[in-house]
């Protein structure tokens, strides 16, 4: 059984896979937030290390004010040594310091000062040597300096210990930020995907699929111009379906009367003409059954769309009544299914018309599990490819140019039962499952 067009199906290019909004949308938040961390942690840097360097200047400054009040100050020679220690006491000091003669003698020095005089001549305020910060200031009127010093070492330590802390905070911060605002933009963009969802579940052949609320109501303000919009939409291609419908019902039932006219009076001209007449008239009257079929077939296609009628079916039954003179009919013996019987006959009179007119002789009608039905005929077949292509075709419902009126109608009435149509492998002949 092959289906009546033998065009070629169209190459089926897949569809681009383009980012979706809520992608793009995390995308550039996440390379938003890496800049944004990135620009706020060099600031915090240089902000944290600039207000190290003043705070631990302020200190030396401070430290050196408190030890000139206390520092016993002496314009006599230093102690034996030329050195006054300072013993720590087991502390740990975090400063250093220097009292140097105005002739560049150390008077007095802490625990951690060095030997030699950091400045040889008087200098006052901040200064650097090659492993201090310095901070001096004289004591008195005799040329007498109070150093108050910081190893250079240390104050990196602690602008970068102040600094990393800083930034790994602030990091902390702007990750849990965009975390949340990541949980945010889902939960906003959640609407449109629900809508997408609904959208792309959307079969217009189904019961109140045309409805104006068929998509459900809208779940954001934002999304009410959509929703209005596809309710417009829907309820024109609504009317357009029931103007389509009437007309198509209303043309079938015109053409009815004059073929059931036609096939009764060929009728009665076989009975009454000569012999050598029987072939071309019964020819003629064959052509009139074929297009009493594609009249039914056009009936059916109409009422797909509409409300079903099921009942309980006799598959037998209803397959002796199909007309198709030239073809073997086997159904399994007691084959019932739960379907509505005129589509069901229109589908199987197109299903045999097929099969009939591409050389079959023999069909058999077979059960699935009381879910459909399975007819296979002695025909010659199709190729791989071109059941692939027609099965292709019949998933996506693009059929024009692809499959012919019967496995469209056939598809089209499993599809208002809630099933497909399916094209199995078949080692001899052309079958089709038409699952309910």
């Amino acid at each position: 059984m092959k289906p009546a067009a033998e065009a070629a199906s169209p190459t089926s290019a897949e569809e681009p896979r383009l980012p979706s909004t809520r992608a793009r949308l995390a995308n550039a938040l996440t390379a938003w937030s890496v800049v944004w961390g990135l620009a706020v942690g060099a600031a915090i840097w240089l902000a944290a290390t600039h207000e190290v360097d003043e705070l631990l200047d302020d200190a030396l400054q401070s430290s050196g004010e408190l030890l000139a009040v206390l520092a016993p100050v002496a314009n006599t020679a230093p102690a034996e040594g030329g050195v006054v220690p300072a013993s720590n006491g087991g502390a740990v000091e975090r400063f250093a310091w220097q009292v140097i003669a105005s002739d560049g003698g150390i008077l007095m020095r802490s625990h951690r000062a060095p030997a030699a005089a950091w400045h040889g001549a008087p200098k006052p305020g901040f200064s650097d040597t090659a492993e201090w910060h310095v901070h001096g200031r004289s004591l008195g009127t005799s040329g007498t300096m109070l150093y108050v010093a910081q190893t250079r070492s240390e104050r990196r330590e602690a602008r970068s210990d102040v600094a990393l802390g800083a930034v790994l905070a602030a990091l902390a911060v702007g990750l849990l930020g965009h975390v949340w605002l990541r949980a945010r933009l889902r939960g906003e963009m959640e609407p449109l995907q629900t809508l997408s969802r609904r959208l792309e579940a959307w079969d217009v052949d189904a019961p109140g699929a045309l409805q104006a609320d068929a998509l459900g109501a809208a779940e954001r303000s934002e999304l009410l111009p959509v929703h209005r919009a596809m309710a417009r939409a829907t309820a024109r291609l609504a009317s357009r379906l029931a103007n389509e419908q009437a007309f198509s019902a209303h043309a079938a039932h015109a053409l009815r009367t004059p073929l059931a006219g036609i096939d009764a009076q060929l009728a009665v001209t076989l009975r009454d003409c000569p012999p050598p007449w029987h072939e071309r008239v019964q020819r003629a009257r064959e052509a009139a059954a074929r297009l009493q079929g594609v009249v039914a077939a056009l009936l059916g296609l109409f009422r797909s769309g509409a409300e079903l009628n099921p009942v309980e079916v006799d598959v037998g039954d209803l397959a002796q009544r199909l007309p198709a003179p030239r073809l073997r009919t086997t159904v399994a013996e007691g084959l019932r299914v739960q379907a509505d019987p005129d589509l069901l006959a229109a589908a199987l009179a197109n299903l045999f018309d097929n099969a009939q007119r591409h050389g079959a002789a023999q069909v058999w009608v077979e059960g699935i599990d009381g879910a459909g039905l399975v007819v296979r005929d002695d025909g010659p077949g199709v190729a791989h490819e071109r059941r692939a292509a027609l099965q292709a075709a019949i998933d996506t419902q693009r059929y024009q140019g692809v499959t012919g009126l019967g496995l469209m109608l056939a598809d089209r009435v499993a599809r208002a039962h809630g099933g497909r149509l399916c094209l199995p492998a078949s080692e001899s002949g052309f079958a089709v499952e038409l699952r309910l």
